[in-house]
Parts: structure tokens; sequence; C-alpha cells
């Protein structure tokens, strides 16, 4: 389907995005607790969303890697916060899944408290795209993740993925529905992008998107 009409950058800023998830991706550090955060120097931009859902296979697709962030059949398999270092201007950071995953009740929910503590005291956190499959739409655990994030103000970018495998009018459905969802949500972004990670449907206004957020120079 057709890129949402607010979502129209114009060329330097499709340009100004390529160039950035360009550069080089780095894996910084995996954290499982608060103290082991890195420093927060560069802007930070989550990634969340159920489990499977598709995170690690739309990082690796964002910058053009097919290795850069683990993928897996199973879900549930990223479980601590995954930091990338990308060129020196912006963090990317991979989160543990929620909804369902093959572990324990323990360590679920120490991966849960990990998150919100996270989201809720970061203060380089920029954004959070929260990945919704376009063949599920959104489940009740999106919407918990979405009232913590509109309690705690951090601004969220709704991105559905995986849309390669419905037929147009399935997407456009799912779009519609998810875009009402979040009309009056305080801390979402008024729109929704469509993604597909095998096509690189979507790819280019996710980029720009990220990449004013990203520092001007590198740092460091």
């Amino acid at each position: 389907m057709e890129v949402d009409a607010s979502l129209n950058f114009d060329e330097k800023q499709i340009e100004d995005g390529r160039k950035l998830f360009a550069q080089s991706c780095d894996f910084l550090l995996s954290v499982a607790g608060l103290s082991q955060l890195p420093d927060g120097d560069l802007p930070e931009i989550a990634f969340a969303g159920r489990s499977n859902v598709g995170k690690s296979s739309l990082v690796n697709a964002l910058t053009g890697r097919k290795t850069l962030a683990k993928t897996s059949n199973t879900p549930g398999r990223t479980r601590q916060l995954n930091f990338f270092n990308l060129g020196r201007r912006l963090m990317l950071v991979d989160m543990p899944g929620h909804g369902f995953a093959k572990a324990s009740k323990s360590d679920i929910r120490g991966w849960t408290g990990l998150v919100k503590d996270y989201l809720r005291g970061r203060v380089n956190l920029r954004r959070l795209v929260l990945l919704i499959d376009a063949r599920h739409g959104l489940k009740p655990s999106d919407d918990e993740l979405m009232d913590m994030l509109d309690e705690a103000g951090v601004t969220y970018q709704l991105v559905l993925t995986k849309e390669d495998k419905l037929n147009r009018g399935m997407v456009k459905d799912t779009y519609e529905q998810v875009l009402k969802s979040i009309a009056k949500r305080p801390a979402a972004s008024p729109n929704v992008i469509v993604t597909s990670a095998v096509k690189g449907n979507g790819m280019p206004e996710l980029r720009a998107l990220l990449a004013d957020l990203a520092e001007p120079t590198p740092i460091g």
C-alpha cells in the first residue's frame, strides 16, 4: 500500500536516512540490568514488539545487513537489551519481545521489569518503534505497553511488519484498525509505517524518520 501522505519525505531526507544507515553499525553490548547500561551520549531508538514480530529482521533490513541482529523462528529469543552503535550518531536498541515466550515465569518477570525500568528512566531515549505483525494487528500486550509509554511520556512510532505475507486489502484493513486505535493516545505518533523486511517496503521512510533524531555529526 502507499505510504501515508504525512510521511512523504523529500529527496534530501530520504538520502540522509540512506547515508546514515549505510554507516558502520556495530554491536556494543547486551544488558541484563540497569547498572550495565552504556553512557547516554547518543540518542537511542528502541525497537519493541511481540515475540516473533520481526524486530531483528527489521533492524537487519534497515541497516542492510543480514546478520547484525540475530533472527529466530523461536519466540522469545531476544532476552536482553542489545545495543548497536550506528555511525557514532545513533544507538539502536533491540528489546526483548513481549507476549508469548518459551521461558520461565521468573525470567519473563525479569525481562519485563528491565524493559519497564529502561523505558521509564532512559533520558536519551528519543523514540520507541513498536512493531505490529500486519497479519494479527494489535494484541492486549501491545495495548499494555502503549499504556505505559503514554504514562511515561515516551514518544512511539507504530510500524506494521510482514506486509509481504498479506494481500493489499488485508494490509489496509489492519493499517486502518491500528491507526484508529492510536488516534487518542497522547504519546503515539499519528501515523503508521507499513514495512516488509523481505521486500524493503517502508524502509526508506523509516530510515528518514529515525535519521532526523540522530546526532548531526559523529560523536567520539
